[in-house]
């Protein structure tokens, strides 16, 4: 309870609160305040607004990703009709073009305000699943969490493809335990944006009994992409997002070239940061680099195999899905950002999904806490604002202090992945799960709500 007096002196020292008279004091509960969904949502469109304006208009650039690159590409397929993914390779999956395209609806003038408004209607609808469309009291803590996160990380949440994946993630982890065919079509489209969601559907396929439904709805989403994009003239350009990935070289931001950053400010032969024109990034070139890069592919794969094979045993000794499944899907998510070659200041922004769904399953009392990762993930999120996009020039000239915050937050990317790793391996077997083989067990927490008979379940 907060006392704001009217007149200073009935504040006094040693006077009850309570005994102050109706009209010369405010009492505001700030518990109440936080939980108002007006605040929230409040809070939620003032840091998009914030975040819009970072875009256009801080130092940097951090919207030329969307206002370049992206207009560039939609120029060409509505002047040239020439289009990326379909007349040639492209570094993402076909369905990129969807938003990329829908950007272009108010004209190319206005493409930048565009994908900014679109991106919030789009973080607005996975907000309001969050919080259960205000109806969800537990809830609130977690939206609060979020908005937190996406203040931290700064422009970049909402400047690039990811932020069209990440609020279609949010409601697909939502919907996956009440509508396990719904949840999968929109994570398969969101797979098809681009690919790290396809870490979620691996570990719902892993920890969650619909498995069966999930993969069939993922097949048949797929399937019906693959055909429309050969029937348009794809031919085998549909699959060349993987090739594009596997054949890049080592990205400045990837942990795995912070050796090689240090190497080029105590200025070691061969070693350097530049750009390659081809895939628009900045890379690092040095001794040993190119072995580098081809084992961090392989070492990607084992990595994932290796996470997914202690999910699997988790799953078969007992694991309930509240306990197994955010945690495997942090440790999924985490390991596509810490064990590879490629890295953007955006990938971060792929972690508020396994953290929403382990802060609102752990505030409903099952599962390990995720109090440690979440704060983990905000010191993250904030790193990388420091690094992206006002500084980043001065990454790329080898500031000593920033290469110093870049390796730092480097380290805590693996501090996170071992932290969601050990919490698969210790994910507490559920009594009961198995009793009736013809009724789905969940336990009673959000998004896993109750007790579902899989014959009724969309």
């Amino acid at each position: 309870m907060l006392c704001v007096p009217i007149i200073p002196q009935q504040c006094a020292r040693g006077r009850p609160r309570d005994e102050l008279l109706p009209g010369y004091a405010v009492r505001v509960n700030l518990g109440t305040v936080v939980r108002n969904p007006a605040i929230i949502w409040g809070a939620f469109i003032l840091v998009h607004l914030w975040l819009g304006l970072l875009n256009l208009y801080a130092p940097g650039l951090p919207l030329g990703d969307v206002t370049i690159v992206y207009k560039f590409w939609m120029d060409q397929a509505t002047v040239a009709n020439f289009w990326v993914g379909i007349d040639s390779v492209w570094v993402y999956p076909v369905l990129a073009l969807v938003p990329m395209f829908a950007a272009t609806v108010f004209g190319p003038e206005q493409y930048g305000a565009t994908w900014l408004t679109m991106i919030m209607v789009l973080d607005a609808v996975a907000f309001g699943f969050i919080t259960g469309w205000g109806r969800s009291p537990g809830r609130k803590g977690v939206a609060w969490w979020w908005v937190g996160f996406l203040l931290l990380l700064g422009p970049i949440a909402l400047g690039r493809i990811d932020s069209v994946t990440v609020p279609l993630a949010l409601v697909g982890v939502t919907l996956i335990a009440t509508r396990p065919r719904t949840a999968a079509v929109i994570l398969a489209l969101a797979t098809w944006t681009k690919v790290w969601p396809a870490a979620i559907i691996g570990a719902a396929l892993i920890a969650l009994r619909d498995r069966g439904r999930i993969f069939v709805a993922v097949l048949v989403v797929s399937g019906a992409v693959i055909v429309v994009a050969l029937a348009l003239g794809s031919g085998l350009n549909v699959f060349s997002f993987i090739s594009q990935q596997t054949g890049r070289g080592v990205q400045v931001e990837a942990p795995i070239a912070t050796p090689w950053l240090w190497q080029a400010f105590v200025r070691v032969p061969g070693a350097a940061v530049y750009y390659n024109h081809q895939i628009l990034t900045y890379q690092v070139r040095g001794p040993g680099i190119e072995i580098a890069a081809a084992l961090m592919t392989l070492l990607l794969g084992i990595t994932v195999a290796a996470i997914a094979a202690l999910g699997i045993r988790a799953s078969r000794v007992g694991a309930s899905a509240g306990d197994l499944f955010p945690p495997l899907t942090l440790a999924l998510v985490a390991a596509l950002i810490a064990v590879n070659k490629v890295g953007s200041p955006q990938f971060i922004g792929w972690l508020a999904v396994p953290v929403v769904l382990g802060l609102a399953t752990s505030a409903a009392g099952h599962g390990r806490s995720f109090r440690f990762p979440a704060a983990l993930v905000l010191v993250i999120a904030g790193l990388t604002q420091v690094l992206y996009p006002y500084l980043y020039l001065d990454v790329l000239r080898l500031n000593p202090m920033l290469l110093i915050v870049l390796t730092v937050r480097n380290i805590l990317e693996f501090v996170l992945l071992g932290w969601a790793i050990l919490a698969v391996i210790r994910a507490p077997q559920q009594p009961g799960a198995d009793d009736d083989p013809n009724v789905e067990w969940l336990p009673s927490v959000w998004p896993f709500t109750h007790r579902v008979d899989g014959a009724n379940r969309s």
